[in-house]
């Protein structure tokens, strides 16, 4: 029964690792730094306490960069990046988040826990690592 089975929370399959980046890099740049290919995607940092949070995904660059025959190296960031985002919190139940992901049409979101970004989940984790909790 649904009932029964244990809630498995977003903490339990995000990410941990993941690339910051300043939204000043050029794209060339931020793939040159970036460490965590398997997350498709770049968090870019805060300028201030009063701004947020952007997210560039490989899909951006591929869409934005490579298929307008742009050059990487005279593109910033912060031109394709998508800015503010929608965050999930870490004790999210992971239905609940594949729900939101529907709602919103995200394929992937940070995880944000007092204000500082911890992580990041996609729906791949969601069903990799979440739905397969299930079971066992």
């Amino acid at each position: 029964m649904i009932e029964d089975r244990k809630i498995i929370r977003v903490r339990d399959v995000m990410k941990h690792h993941f690339d910051m980046i300043d939204g000043r890099m050029t794209v060339l740049d931020a793939l040159n730094a970036m460490k965590h290919v398997e997350t498709k995607s770049l968090i870019v940092n805060k300028r201030h306490d009063d701004d947020e949070y952007g997210m560039v995904l490989l899909s951006d660059i591929a869409r934005e960069v490579l298929a307008k025959n742009r050059s990487p190296a005279r593109v910033n960031v912060y031109e394709i990046m998508s800015k503010p985002l929608l965050p999930v919190d870490p004790n999210m139940n992971i239905r609940y988040c594949a729900r939101y992901f529907t709602r919103f049409n995200l394929s992937r979101a940070p995880v944000i826990e007092n204000h500082q970004v911890i992580g990041i989940v996609s729906f791949t984790d969601l069903v990799l690592k979440g739905l397969m909790q299930y079971e066992h």
